[in-house]
């Protein structure tokens, strides 16, 4: 959306008027022209970068809960576990499990 207020800024139309009629916020489209990302979005990419060395050290087989409890228990960085699981679904890392072996009857 911010793109499109931008164009439209350029065409002469303010810049307030363009963001309440595209519905998104004046502080947010001056924030994505700057370009500079937040402090927790850093802390993200940072984070993320770990877990993909942690998920490729366990030759990709470790899921959110055990790459959780490396972080905080082998490395000491305090960390939701949730956060971990956001940052592995978004890196499309995913655990190994395996399938229980049902014999016929």
């Amino acid at each position: 959306m911010f793109p499109l207020v931008c164009e439209l800024a350029d065409d002469g139309i303010d810049v307030a008027v363009a963001c309440r009629v595209l519905n998104v916020s004046l502080s947010g489209y001056y924030e994505w022209r700057t370009g500079v990302k937040s402090v927790r979005a850093q802390e993200n990419e940072l984070l993320a970068k770990v877990i993909d060395k942690i998920h490729a050290d366990s030759r990709d087989t470790y899921g959110a809960p055990r790459v959780h409890a490396e972080l905080v228990l082998g490395l000491g960085q305090p960390v939701n576990r949730k956060r971990v699981a956001r940052l592995m679904r978004e890196a499309g890392l995913q655990g190994l499990y395996r399938r229980r072996n049902r014999g016929c009857t």
